[in-house]
């Protein structure tokens, strides 16, 4: 792990992004609040929070920081799911990897939450899809 002692405590602020692409009757299930397991994006907020505050747990070489705010949007496009997660911080380091996470966990989120419509008749997920999950920006000071 980076040492870090030796770093003056400063504002800072990360957003990342990512999309999951799903079927256009799933979309709309989401859109109409009628998916089986209930609220998406209620669900998937909360889980982007939590992932957020236990990042340091699941990506060893992260310290732990003083989370100060977590905003996370998600909004249906017309082929995907969008999610947009800003994290703020006063600390030694900055939040990229936690926004990350919470990117990552909001989306897989989702996918667990409407997997029963996405699925084939297989069982297998064609053409769901998590993609180009991305630091959107990182300000420092």
């Amino acid at each position: 792990m980076v040492d870090i002692s030796e770093k003056n405590n400063v504002s800072r602020l990360a957003r990342a992004a990512g999309e999951i692409v799903l079927s256009a009757e799933t979309l709309e299930k989401i859109r109409t609040g009628t998916v089986e397991k209930g609220s998406v994006f209620a669900t998937a907020r909360v889980a982007a929070v939590l992932a957020v505050k236990k990042t340091p747990e699941t990506i060893p070489m992260c310290h732990q920081i003083p989370i100060t705010g977590i905003d996370v949007d998600l909004e249906v496009g017309d082929d995907a799911v969008f999610a947009i997660v800003e994290v703020r911080t006063v600390g030694k380091t900055g939040v990229e990897m936690e926004a990350l996470t919470g990117v990552s966990v909001a989306l897989l989120t989702v996918w667990d939450m409407v997997k029963s419509a996405e699925k084939d008749e297989t069982g297998n997920y064609p053409h769901t899809l998590i993609r180009n999950i991305r630091v959107l920006e990182k300000l420092k000071g």
